[in-house]
């Protein structure tokens, strides 16, 4: 066994420009280039997924049941630091909660906070209990600057939480989840 206490959870702290995925026919990095051989060898799996332009918390496993659980809808919420180009007003916040509709159906947050912004950008912290495909990149686009009327964009995505856990390394590092950390985040 590689890890003495027999974690069943790891996480890592993926940069941009990686995808999360096992391997990739188009040649572009993966998450496991960032790990050592043994996460592949042994069949540790990313549980849920960023997207190559997000960065943040990401669980591995070789646990299915595990990996289940915290991709229920419902079952685990996930928190994000996001970097939007435009201003976002209260009024989509509450919008973004109530469900935003999408060319993939209704899409909705659990909390949008607006956190400030500088020039044309707005920061926000967005909470979801769920994550569909470019979930959070979806809502905003189909929300439009009040000034301008263009569509709002995502320039940085970030997870910096999933249940409890909160992302406390620097980027493209990774450790093994505490007994605490995993029991906490897997009774949350």
């Amino acid at each position: 066994m590689t890890n003495p206490s027999e974690s069943r959870l790891f996480m890592l702290h993926k940069p941009k420009g990686y995808v999360v995925t096992r391997s990739d026919e188009k040649n572009r990095k993966t998450v496991f280039e960032l790990l050592s051989p043994w996460a592949y060898d042994e069949g540790w799996m990313p549980v849920g997924r960023l997207d190559m332009d997000s960065k943040g918390l990401l669980l591995f496993t070789q646990n299915g049941q595990i990996s289940d659980y915290l991709t229920e809808p419902g079952s685990c919420h996930k928190l994000y630091e996001v970097w939007v180009r435009g201003h976002v007003t209260q009024d989509q916040a509450v919008q973004m909660v109530a469900g935003v509709e999408t060319s993939e159906g209704l899409l909705r947050a659990v909390r949008v906070e607006i956190k400030g912004g500088a020039g044309p950008k707005t920061r926000l912290e967005v909470e979801l209990d769920e994550g569909k495909n470019r979930h959070i990149r979806r809502m905003f686009g189909e929300l439009k600057d009040p000034k301008f009327g263009t569509a709002l964009k995502v320039l940085e995505l970030k997870r910096v939480a999933v249940g409890p856990l909160r992302l406390d390394m620097e980027s493209g590092k990774w450790r093994f989840l505490t007994q605490d950390e995993e029991r906490n985040l897997l009774d949350s």
